[in-house]
């Protein structure tokens, strides 16, 4: 019988911690790691904006950034990785002012309210940062990356649907999913489209759809 092989040994004091598909392989927790780690998803947003996801190479952040080709393999697998990195980032900074928004929703009366600002935060955030607008894009034309954008448009509908049941719990659960979940991506989806026009028109389209949005969407689950 051939003698069993020793156990692998786990490294003792973890300089990181693993990511799921599409983000980031390591993410360093001391410090001269993690500048390097910003320095590369620096670097690389400065590039999206300038060429497009589509034209920068890892070999590019590289030259650019300083850090040798096995630093940035140990963190970034490939450049889904960065842009799925990238693409978090910004959308924790979304589901804060989502939070924020609704955290004050008391009463049906404050949701639309909460959802017109909630609109008005992602169209600064967008506009502030063009970036953004590669960053969606690019996070459309990837199966992985369209998971981690289907996956934060499921937590903010959650986030809708805590304030739903705090002001209509009477209402029909089931229904109150869905309605939080299309409200959701039709914010998202409006704020991306008005993002492409010129700003004028931009911004009115952005003041149209705010208007489309009801006085009560949890009383959308009366509809037959």
């Amino acid at each position: 019988m051939a003698p069993k092989k020793a156990a692998s040994k786990k490294p003792a004091a973890a300089d990181a911690q693993a990511e799921p598909a599409g983000l980031a392989r390591l993410v360093p927790t001391q410090q001269r790691s993690r500048e390097r780690y910003e320095k590369i998803l620096e670097c690389a947003a400065e590039m999206i904006a300038e060429k497009g996801s589509e034209a920068f190479r890892m070999s590019d952040i590289v030259e650019r950034s300083g850090v040798p080709f096995g630093s940035l393999y140990q963190y970034f697998p490939d450049k889904t990785a960065i842009i799925g990195t990238l693409a978090e980032r910004y959308n924790a900074g979304g589901r804060a002012c989502v939070r924020q928004e609704l955290a004050i929703v008391h009463k049906a009366a404050d949701l639309r309210p909460a959802l017109c600002r909630i609109v008005d935060g992602y169209y600064r955030m967008f506009m502030r940062e063009p970036v953004m607008r590669d960053i969606w894009q690019a996070t459309q034309a990837d199966r992985t990356l369209q998971k981690l954008d289907d996956d934060d448009v499921e937590f903010l509908a959650g986030l809708l649907l805590d304030a739903f049941k705090r002001v209509e719990p009477r209402r029909d659960a089931a229904t109150l999913v869905a309605v939080a979940r299309l409200i959701m991506t039709l914010i998202a989806a409006a704020v991306r489209h008005a993002i492409t026009l010129k700003p004028k028109e931009s911004d009115r389209m952005i003041v149209l759809f705010k208007r489309m949005l009801p006085e009560n969407p949890a009383a959308l689950t009366d509809a037959r």
